[in-house]
């Protein structure tokens, strides 16, 4: 049988409904000969994950007898959960297997299982997120609002803004991330309007709640802001004016581990409490394990700093989730969200939990966790998890984006990034791409310049720490092709600080520089400057518009996103010569410049464009 056979499973001619299942909705497959073809049997073999194969008979379709020949099949599922497809198709001497390749098309005789997320709608979709633009702020290094308490004694305190965190072990060998530089919560409240003029509508700040460290991941006490950031009531005016400017608090939950120096651990008796390092008697003891008490205990990573906690141990459960809980505590205040820290190290039922007490207080509370592969198969501890099955998580960090678009920007693998984002939107409910966290980097990466930009010897840690890109230039270039794509595609943006100042850094700390203030890169941030104004403009387009690619060859990603709001197109040009876009007769608009479009992409350049006809132009100052 040498008959080639036709099947994408992101397109509707084929698969029916797109992307992942919703509980009880009928699927409709249908598989297409390019030739006549007279098979004996064709069939659609389904496996629910763990579970074993289930043929269905698929039935001949008559189409053109001279050109394809279709087979088609409609299923009800009536289960969430993961399955996996391929077909197969017997003639009267010989059996045939029609599998997936790594672009989601049939390959014949070889290939992998298509993957079928079939999802539950248990909680309502967060609306306030989508189309938006998310913001990524390290407290203590984006603005000094005045009034630094300086309560801790330990603490280096520092009066240097913007210069070099502290990197170098201290005498007993460890990085103590002690030194502090003063930024707070009021420092924030004092720049609502500068997040304003980016587009901002979420504010993601890594931890507040008192820690010994400058980075929080280290929890003393849950139920505390950290008196270095300010107070409570210095968090409830900053979600309530950010509130009017159309903008939501999003905090980040760390519960899988704890500070050793906490009310918790007590480790060096720094707080008036039974620590369960104190005590086997601590009301807390059961939070941890102990291999030799109490010296020797589980820690995230081995790191001793990081007491591991037991999350389904019901003390602990009812602490963070329970009616008088930390979730419940810090929603009520009005909080717009949540950003789960390592959701993977987290066990499914204290993830349905936690989510649960957050809808109570907030049905559009969202939820977001931490994840950093496809999340929808994603095996963790042996385990495969259920994150986006329905129940649990809104969505999450979409770090395969991240990796494909850099990859698309230095070496203009443009296929590989369509194969991506096919994926990503293939196993995902259509709620969970619309509210994916978009990142480029974070707290826990280099900072996109420094990848993309040339900083010449960075073979040591000293020698990153001092590191500075020479060809700025072109730098700029390709952080605008990366921020294009992430400011576009499917998802939300989610800017970590000072990258639109043209902030630089590797490893940590030296991705956690301060804000440079007054001292900005005026070209980066005129950048996204405009990558926010035209999300703004266009917001009901990229909040659920439809993703269509259009070229994926020689360098350029080019794509629309479209709904009944209208139409954006986006035009990526990674290669070494101009990129000719056929508008035929219709005149677009550059959304960035809102200058007439020509027709041609630069090489090395990026642009946003909408027909002329649709673009709502702002009224001219008199």
């Amino acid at each position: 049988m040498n008959e080639q056979v036709s099947f994408f499973s992101n397109s509707e001619e084929y698969k029916k409904p797109f992307g992942a299942l919703k509980v009880g909705e009928p699927l409709r497959l249908n598989l297409k000969f390019n030739r006549p073809s007279n098979p004996s049997e064709v069939f659609l073999v389904l496996t629910k994950d763990g579970e074993s194969e289930v043929y269905y008979p698929m039935e001949y379709v008559s189409t053109d007898p001279y050109s394809t020949t279709e087979y088609t099949v409609q299923v009800n599922i009536t289960t969430k959960g993961l399955y996996f497809y391929h077909f197969i198709i017997n003639t009267e001497d010989k059996q045939y297997r029609i599998g997936c390749g790594d672009d989601l098309h049939a390959l014949l005789g070889k290939g992998h299982d298509w993957q079928l997320t079939v999802y539950e709608q248990v909680y309502k979709a967060p609306e306030f997120l989508k189309g938006g633009v998310m913001y990524q702020i390290m407290p203590d290094r984006f603005y000094d609002g005045g009034a630094r308490l300086k309560t801790k004694p330990y603490a280096k305190y520092r009066e240097d803004w913007g210069g070099l965190p502290d990197y170098e072990p201290d005498a007993n060998g460890k990085i103590a991330n002690t030194d502090f530089f003063g930024g707070n919560l009021r420092g924030i409240i004092k720049k609502l309007g500068y997040l304003k003029g980016l587009g901002v509508t979420c504010i993601y700040l890594n931890p507040i709640f008192e820690a010994h460290s400058n980075h929080k991941y280290d929890t003393g006490n849950y139920r505390k802001v950290d008196s270095d950031f300010g107070t409570t009531d210095d968090l409830k005016e900053l979600i309530k004016k950010a509130d009017k400017k159309g903008m939501k608090i999003m905090l980040d939950g760390v519960f899988s581990h704890t500070g050793d120096d906490s009310i918790y651990f007590n480790k060096y008796g720094n707080y008036d409490s039974v620590g369960a390092y104190n005590s086997v008697h601590s009301p807390y003891y059961n939070w941890y394990t102990f291999s030799e008490y109490p010296d020797k205990y589980d820690s995230w990573w081995n790191i001793d700093i990081l007491p591991q906690t037991r999350e389904c141990e019901p003390s602990y459960s009812e602490y963070i989730c329970g009616v008088d809980g930390i979730i419940r505590y810090w929603t009520e205040l009005g909080i717009g969200g949540w950003r789960l820290d390592v959701a993977d190290e987290l066990p499914d039922g204290f993830l349905d939990r936690a989510v649960h007490e957050a809808k109570a207080v907030n049905p559009d509370c969202i939820v977001l966790g931490e994840v950093w592969e496809d999340a929808s198969n994603k095996i963790s501890y042996s385990r495969r998890r259920r994150y986006l099955n329905g129940g649990q998580l809104d969505s999450v960090t979409n770090y395969p984006f991240k990796e494909d678009i850099l990859n698309f920007v230095r070496c203009g693998d443009a296929n590989r990034l369509l194969n991506t984002v096919n994926v990503i939107l293939n196993n995902y409910p259509e709620h969970v791409v619309n509210n994916l966290m978009n990142l480029l980097d974070t707290h826990d990466t280099a900072r996109i310049i420094s990848v993309l930009g040339d900083s010449g010897d960075t073979s040591t840690r000293s020698k990153r720490a001092v590191a500075k890109i020479s060809d700025p230039e072109n730098a700029i270039k390709l952080v605008k092709l990366a921020a294009t794509l992430q400011y576009t595609l499917p998802g939300v943006p989610c800017l970590y600080y000072g990258d639109e100042a043209g902030l630089e850094g590797f490893e940590d700390p030296f991705n956690r520089r301060c804000y440079p203030w007054k001292n900005e890169n005026k070209n980066y941030l005129k950048m996204y400057k405009k990558l926010g104004k035209v999300r703004t403009a266009e917001k009901a387009i990229f909040a659920d518009g439809k993703f269509v690619p259009l070229e994926s060859e020689n360098g350029v990603f080019a794509f629309a996103r479209k709904n009944g709001n209208g139409e954006v197109i986006v035009i990526a040009n990674r290669g070494d010569k101009p990129f000719k876009f056929d508008c035929g007769r219709t005149a677009y608009t550059d959304l960035a410049t809102l200058k007439p479009f020509d027709g041609t992409v630069d090489s090395m350049d990026a642009v946003i464009i909408k027909k002329t006809s649709d673009v709502v132009f702002p009224e001219k100052k008199k």
